[in-house]
């Protein structure tokens, strides 16, 4: 059975396109990913299986909380169920936390960049890497506020939580644009903090609502921007080519329009593999 995700790009699996994947022939992609939270009930998993027969799979969680004081450990056993199940090439995580006290919110919320931030991250992600017996990614956020306690940049931070925990990045290029945007930095500086530290492990591509021209909101609703275009192509650059997912998670377009970014970022993709 296929396991390992390819150095490709690949898409987000989402419910209007379980057909297209089900039939004969089948779409032409690398890789799928999609969120477990999505397959806790219901026979979508039993759909699913048969998905992953013919194609490597990637688990993008959006509900373990890794910036939460504790982590719900019934969540952590549906997880690795769900890893023994459907054995994934790559699982992946959040920088951000939605759960505290047995109280969810249905939002992916920032964390102030902290020394005790970190530790407490840094403790979650090794709890969760020894309980699935396995090595995570986590993924950068996108961001509308900043904290006034904040010790570290949000780059920094993300290198010492890597090389503290053991995981890998998960790069969320769109994520980058948008929060610098937001806030007023400069993307290329945030990515080149990743050259030569071989943390980078995938990346992530989406569309964003600009509501003004100093602030966007990461709506994974419509198509890759041009600026989003083209820091992906710098951040091959800075990390070498990595798996790569097409995200487009709300108005979902038709499999052929979806299929049309991924072959917009694997022309990227290959234009670098000629130059490393």
């Amino acid at each position: 059975m296929v396991s390992k995700i390819p150095t490709a790009v690949g898409v987000g699996l989402r419910l209007p396109h379980f057909k297209d994947f089900l039939e004969t022939p089948r779409p032409n992609i690398s890789w799928l990913e999609v969120h477990p939270e999505n397959y806790k009930i219901g026979s979508s998993l039993k759909i699913l299986e048969q998905i992953r027969q013919d194609y490597p799979l990637s688990l993008h969680g959006v509900g373990l909380s890794l910036g939460s004081p504790s982590l719900d450990p019934e969540h952590l056993k549906f997880l690795k169920s769900l890893c023994d199940r459907l054995n994934p090439g790559l699982v992946s995580e959040h920088v951000a936390w939605s759960v505290l006290e047995g109280h969810y919110l249905n939002d992916l919320l920032p964390l102030p960049y902290t020394q005790e931030s970190l530790n407490l991250l840094v403790q979650n992600i090794q709890q969760t890497q020894e309980f699935l017996g396995r090595e995570i990614l986590v993924e950068n956020p996108s961001s509308y506020l900043t904290f006034h306690q904040s010790t570290f940049s949000e780059e920094v931070f993300m290198v010492e939580v890597a090389t503290r925990s053991g995981c890998k990045i998960l790069l969320d290029i769109n994520n980058v644009y948008v929060s610098a945007t937001n806030h007023g930095f400069c993307p290329r500086a945030y990515i080149e903090t990743f050259r030569g530290l071989d943390l980078v492990k995938e990346m992530h591509l989406a569309g964003h609502h600009r509501v003004r021209a100093d602030f966007l909101v990461d709506d994974h609703g419509s198509a890759i921007s041009e600026e989003v275009w083209d820091l992906y192509e710098y951040a091959l650059k800075i990390s070498g080519p990595v798996p790569t997912l097409v995200e487009w998670d709300n108005n979902v377009p038709s499999l052929e329009i979806l299929l049309g970014e991924a072959k917009k970022a694997e022309k990227i993709m290959e234009g670098i593999h000629e130059t490393v």
